[in-house]
């Protein structure tokens, strides 16, 4: 089940010493577009934790964008945006100068009305939250790789040792 408020919390321990290795300053749509094909081609090139898949890399894209679409739509700017790579998916972090206004999922509302973003990016990730600091309110979100699925295979060889029993017949 989904959280109806976001908790208050900083970002997951380990990331103490890494720096972002993506980053941005969106001030318009137009900009979020730009930096969302760049986030797309980084991830494309090599920054992924070993094992990351197409879907995974659909997460952070969706994650990102919502939270930073948010910072535009509900904050002041500036708004900087970073990612930092885990040993297990991305650490997405969206700050804006808009400290008072607290990250609230929408509640009753028909989803043709938008404001659903934060629910969605709630189920994608691993853990989320936001913390105040230096006159900041920093939005994050941790979406971390999902296991591989199990081929017919490595199905084959929990069920039994044998993989026979997927064959038609």
């Amino acid at each position: 089940m989904v959280e109806l408020a976001w908790p208050e919390k900083s970002p997951p321990a380990g990331r103490a010493g890494r720096r972002p290795a993506w980053t941005g300053d969106p001030e318009t749509p137009l900009d979020l577009a730009v930096l969302r094909r760049g986030l797309r081609a980084a991830a494309a090139v090599g920054f992924c934790p070993p094992g990351a898949v197409d879907d995974d890399t659909d997460r952070l894209l969706l994650t990102f964008e919502e939270l930073s679409s948010n910072a535009l739509r509900h904050g002041r700017l500036p708004a900087r945006v970073a990612v930092t790579l885990t040993a297990t998916g991305w650490l997405i972090e969206v700050s804006d100068a808009e400290p008072d206004r607290l990250p609230t999922p929408a509640v009753g509302r028909d989803a043709a009305l938008g404001g659903l973003g934060l629910h969605l990016v709630a189920r994608l990730s691993d853990g989320h939250g936001w913390v105040v600091s230096d006159g900041r309110k920093c939005v994050w979100a941790h979406v971390v790789c999902a296991p591989p699925l199990l081929t017919g295979r490595a199905l084959g060889a929990r069920v039994g040792g044998r993989d026979d029993h997927l064959a038609s017949g």
